[in-house]
């Protein structure tokens, strides 16, 4: 398992993917999943990968070989469209020359890829790859893709990052949408990849591997707990049988008619679940089998 996320802003792009993979609790194993082709001056392309390892690195190392039909390679596509139709290409072409065998052996063919950058003459550009080889790509409606274990870090993502949202506040909230996926999933670990991309420099010029030690890391970790938690401690307890002209933080008042759905003992048991007070005609009519 993995976790990676691209964000494609007005201001350019943020990589950032962790490290881990795993075959069992007791086989973890670190493999970088971030991979950059870059021509300075011409190019700067970056693809991350999550899912199957080996099936990864063959898409990864035959991308940098491939050229189609048409002579299209990563090196010479004109628009970051036509890279990333080389890419699938050579999804597909791993596919078909290794699905058939991994099914042999209960193995699904399983990858999937974020792909992005910037070519000169064109604006910065994200794609999503699937195992198909299909791919979509990001617009200012979804500014961001994730790939492996996303659902944790999602939220943070959501609630924070607009297609104006500056690289510094967005390789931010990228390192906290990364810290709560690897508090809650052990399959994602350090180090991981950062790597901030501005428009039009077309070469890379702020990347980090961040490992344990990263100051700048743990004072996210630390902070981003400790706000989390004064946040909540801040929020008013809820109110519970409320009188029925009270107005603020209510849960549930007395004139509610709340009720949860109740199945009864057997009466073979001989035993009286029935509740006190206005539930007890419900619970009869339970054990009766009437209709209410």
């Amino acid at each position: 398992m993995t976790y990676c996320v691209a964000m494609r802003l007005d201001a350019g792009l943020v990589f950032l993917s962790d490290s881990r993979t795993n075959a069992g609790v007791d086989h973890i194993g670190t493999f970088r999943k971030m991979t950059v082709f870059e021509t300075p001056g011409d190019r700067m392309m970056v693809l991350m990968t999550a899912g199957n390892l080996s099936i990864s690195q063959s898409v990864r190392q035959i991308v940098a070989e491939h050229v189609t039909a048409s002579g299209k390679s990563i090196w010479n596509a004109t628009t970051m469209y036509e890279a990333a139709q080389v890419v699938g290409e050579v999804i597909r072409i791993v596919r078909e020359r290794d699905a058939n065998s991994l099914q042999q052996f209960g193995i699904d063919f399983n990858v999937s890829m974020i792909f992005g950058g910037q070519i000169k003459g064109e604006r910065c550009r994200l794609f999503q790859m699937y195992s198909a080889g299909n791919f979509i790509e990001s617009h200012d409606e979804n500014t961001y893709f994730q790939i492996g274990e996303a659902k944790y870090g999602k939220p943070i993502i959501d609630r924070v990052v607009t297609p104006l949202t500056g690289l510094d506040e967005a390789a931010k909230c990228a390192l906290i949408s990364m810290d709560s996926t690897l508090r809650s999933n052990i399959s994602v670990g350090l180090p991981l990849d950062l790597l901030i991309y501005e428009n039009d420099t077309l070469a890379v010029t702020r990347f980090v591997t961040i490992d344990e030690g990263n100051q700048y890391f743990q004072m996210i970790r630390t902070t981003w707990a400790k706000q989390l938690k004064t946040v909540f401690e801040s929020i008013t307890d809820p109110v519970w049988n409320a009188a029925p002209d009270a107005h603020s933080n209510v849960l549930s008042s007395v004139s509610s008619k709340s009720q949860p759905v109740r199945i009864a003992p057997p009466l073979a048991f001989g035993i009286d679940a029935t509740p006190p007070g206005p539930l007890q005609t419900l619970a009869q009519d339970d054990a009766s089998g009437k209709q209410h």
